[in-house]
């Protein structure tokens, strides 16, 4: 795929030189098949493969309610016109979510989840002299894209109570190209306050790009940042239905954002939606009471799982999501494996972490068994 004269003009303005042209035509053509975009690459410490009978799998922060009623409902309706390619349904998705959530429809452009747009902004906002700056411990998923253009990675420790540390964000490289900050933080589940976000909005460099990942937020009371895209902000919210809306396996999410910044992201690639992920995410947007009901139901079970914690004595991070951090004592790794052979399959540690594991919030039948085998590996 060869260059836009536009393309070129960005490039160069970003630091790349003519001699990187024909890499970046390469990456502008294929950005959606490149070895980044594999969540996979993320846990390495997870099997993979499909897991043994009656096993607990509380690994990747998915909801175990599945879709709601209606999506599923709309979902098996529009299995019939599976042949058809039915491309207005983004549109409709796109008008949908913009007017339920307050920002003109060319705001929202859709997604198969958050993890695209994700990778493609860092494609589209850093280059070798626009760093991107991110939270440790956080989600990772935007380094190998940053990594790949040759951008510089500057990791920032979260500050005392786990949020992130906006000041030293802010200031981490006055060429920062994006900064990243996901509200609650993966992997603590912590909340940043907004009077944190605008902080770094309003110190952050000039011409840099605030990316808000906000895939937890139903989880919380935070009502979100969607207010500052549609106030015309240089930030992009990332928002997805593999959540609360227990979509994962259909894979449908957007990027919200203004026009320009959107059209700077859409030009590492188009995205195909499938007809079951948008009929799913709209009748999901519609459902009533769907986030109130998921978010106590979470609440409820998460907050079991603190007491048993405080009761055996064993440290946590208290988390807003549906995950949480604890203090195993020991190598992470060490416990997962312990934890696999009990039948119970758990997230991840983190580098900056190594004697914490991620834990996804399960159904309280999940949380039970989990309970049980986590007081056997840990005596």
């Amino acid at each position: 795929m060869a260059l836009t004269a536009g393309q070129k003009k960005d490039f160069l303005e970003r630091g790349f030189s003519r001699r990187c042209f024909a890499r970046l035509a390469t990456l502008a053509s294929a950005a959606s098949t490149l070895p980044f975009f594999n969540e996979f690459s993320l846990a390495q410490e997870l099997d993979m493969r499909a897991l043994p009978s009656g096993a607990v799998k509380i690994d990747t922060n998915e909801n175990p309610l599945g879709p709601c009623r209606e999506a599923a409902e709309a979902i098996q309706n529009v299995v019939k016109d599976g042949g058809r390619y039915m491309f207005h349904l983004p549109g409709d998705f796109e008008k949908v979510m913009a007017g339920m959530e307050g920002v003109k429809p060319g705001y929202v452009q859709a997604y198969p989840g958050s993890s695209l747009a994700l990778h493609w902004s860092v494609l589209a906002f850093t280059s070798p002299t626009k760093p991107l700056v991110i939270a440790d411990p956080g989600y990772e998923a935007g380094e190998s894209a940053a990594r790949f253009v040759g951008a510089k990675v500057i990791r920032v420790p979260l500050a005392r109570d786990y949020s992130h540390d906006v000041k030293a964000m802010a200031a981490a490289d006055p060429n920062a190209g994006c900064i990243y900050v996901c509200n609650p933080n993966n992997p603590t589940g912590t909340l940043t306050s907004r009077a944190d976000i605008e902080y770094l909005l309003a110190h952050k460099p000039a011409g840099s790009i605030l990316m808000i990942d906000e895939a937890y937020i139903h989880y919380t009371d935070l009502k979100g940042c969607l207010d500052l895209v549609a106030a015309d902000k240089d930030v992009i919210v990332l928002r997805t239905f593999s959540k609360i809306y227990g979509m994962a396996g259909l894979r449908a999410g957007a990027a919200l954002a203004r026009p320009d910044l959107l059209a700077k992201i859409r030009g590492y690639g188009n995205t195909w939606m499938p007809i079951t992920s948008m009929v799913g995410a709209m009748a999901s947007l519609k459902a009533p009471n769907l986030v109130p009901e998921r978010r106590k139901i979470t609440r409820d079970t998460r907050e079991d799982v603190f007491a048993f914690f405080e009761k055996h004595g064993f440290r946590y991070v208290p988390s807003a999501a549906n995950f949480f951090m604890v203090d195993v004592r020991r190598p992470g790794r060490q416990v997962s494996e312990a934890l696999r052979r009990e039948g119970v399959y758990i997230g991840r540690s983190w580098a900056s972490q190594p004697n914490s594991v991620r834990v996804t919030v399960g159904t309280p039948e999940e949380m039970n068994r989990f309970k049980a085998a986590f007081l056997k590996v840990m005596a």
